[in-house]
């Protein structure tokens, strides 16, 4: 891993600069160009080292969300996974231990929205898919300090 990479990576989990230009702010503060930056990021996220880049703003303050979990056939895992990654509004997902072994985030500016994904998938898929919307919400930390050597 290069020194920016970790740079980026360690130090913008948190305080991303909220600014017209978000990327040349973190480009003065490391001493690299707005371009090293941007494509450095790109990097990572190529290589799966980074998923997304973005703010996370908390729960039904900017539209809506649910999680949700679906039993996939082991055989269809990577498929499905892969299909589901591929709606916009779907922002991360992961396999689990559990008969319901698919679960993913699906976001949108509407509860209608949310109901569509979810119905775009079954029907794509042939499979149910469990929603489980947030009854109560907690803050996590989801910054983790990076020790690469």
């Amino acid at each position: 891993m290069t020194d920016l990479e970790r740079q980026l990576l360690d130090g913008f989990q948190r305080d991303f600069p909220l600014s017209p230009t978000p990327y040349a702010d973190i480009a003065a503060r490391l001493g690299v160009t707005e371009q090293e930056v941007l494509d450095t990021l790109q990097g990572l996220s190529e290589s799966g080292a980074v998923s997304r880049v973005g703010p996370v703003f908390r729960p039904h303050t900017i539209g809506e969300s649910t999680l949700a979990a679906m039993a996939v056939p082991p055989a269809r895992l990577e498929e499905v996974a892969a299909l589901v990654s591929g709606y916009r509004s779907v922002n991360h997902n992961y396999e689990r231990e559990h008969h319901f072994n698919l679960w993913f985030v699906v976001t949108g500016p509407d509860d209608d929205h949310i109901q569509a994904v979810l119905a775009g998938i079954e029907t794509q898929t042939g499979l149910p898919v469990l929603s489980l919307p947030m009854l109560n919400d907690y803050h996590i930390d989801l910054a983790f300090p990076l020790h690469c050597a």
